[in-house]
């Protein structure tokens, strides 16, 4: 198996992706909104994805936070809120926020789960900091780091009781950049003291089973590289400081916070120490690269890997209780009103 995530070109598999994910053998696969049509297309893909492996538990993946960040979206798929209306009601009862949160991520969850997606990129704990891009901005949780944490280890918690695996993002911190990754690379300058705040939330939940990079170059840790490809910051923040030991994701590489080829960029940030090199776009000659640069998943990834995804599973359809949940999400949200 490479430990590499691919992403699919349309709402089928063609031919010639068929054969060359079964030669190739990735890790795992991330939807978009290209792969999504309708409920019956998107599980008959996510099948055909399963049927290519035989593997019990298959990473298929998806970024379905809510508000402006969700490839499925109504009305073929329920609608969810951005996490800024759960901070929202966090500053008037934070146990309601915290309920609500998690019927939320349940309710998503077993949607998804129905879809026959295991994994979903929720949620950020990246801190929403004054002045900085909007890239984050209503997607986070707060400016507070415990109230960050405790908001998202109900979206972790809610996830899992609907039978996908969450994933804790973008580590060390995205929310004091000053560009949008995907356009070009910040240089985040705040020093080490400054970014214990950042760091709190991932610490907090480093028992997470999947985490994500970020492209961020923080010259308080290493001046060079963005953390994605900084052996320094991999070892030493977020393995070390953070204490995160579950599977470490690269954010897209793709993006154009990062330099080089495409195989590069993979072979440099898992030479750096991340777990699974993720690649979006479908773009065969970049997915051919990769597979030809990364070698083998270790024996440590290959078991990080089946942990994340040992309390998966794929419903025959969407539970009858996810209407309630989002209805006690709603219940729950009004009291902003």
């Amino acid at each position: 198996m490479i430990p590499a995530i691919f992403g699919i070109s349309g709402p089928q598999l063609t031919a010639d992706e068929r054969a060359f994910f079964r030669e190739c053998d990735p890790a795992g696969y991330i939807l978009f909104g290209r792969n999504c049509v309708d409920p019956e297309q998107l599980r008959a893909l996510t099948d055909d994805l399963r049927s290519i492996h035989g593997r019990e538990r298959l990473l298929v993946s998806i970024d379905q936070e809510g508000g402006r960040v969700a490839r499925l979206r109504p009305p073929l798929w329920a609608g969810y809120p951005a996490g800024a209306a759960f901070e929202a009601l966090y500053a008037l009862a934070p146990a309601s926020a915290i309920e609500a949160a998690r019927a939320n991520a349940t309710a998503m969850g077993l949607e998804l789960s129905a879809m026959g997606i295991t994994v979903d990129y929720h949620p950020p704990l990246d801190l929403r900091v004054p002045g900085a891009h909007d890239v984050i901005g209503d997607r986070a949780f707060g400016s507070d780091p415990m109230q960050v944490a405790a908001l998202g280890r109900a979206v972790l918690e809610g996830l899992a009781a609907g039978g996908v695996a969450g994933c804790i993002k973008h580590m060390p911190g995205h929310g004091r950049t000053d560009v949008d990754t995907h356009k070009a690379l910040p240089t985040v300058t705040a020093s080490a003291a400054e970014l214990e705040d950042d760091l709190t939330p991932f610490r907090t939940l480093n028992h997470a089973l999947i985490g994500m990079t970020g492209h961020l170059v923080f010259t308080a840790w290493d001046a060079e590289n963005p953390a994605t490809l900084s052996p320094t910051v991999i070892r030493d923040v977020i393995r070390g400081s953070i204490g995160f030991d579950g599977l470490l994701l690269t954010d897209d590489i793709d993006m154009e916070a990062l330099g080089g080829t495409i195989p590069e960029r993979a072979a440099r940030a898992h030479a750096a120490g991340c777990d699974i090199i993720l690649n979006c776009w479908a773009k065969r000659g970049d997915m051919e690269g990769i597979c030809e640069v990364l070698p083998a998943m270790s024996e440590a990834t290959s078991a990080r890997l089946e942990r994340a995804l040992a309390g998966t599973r794929v419903a025959d359809a969407i539970a009858p209780q996810a209407a309630e949940l989002l209805a006690k999400r709603d219940a729950l949200l009004a009291l902003t009103a």
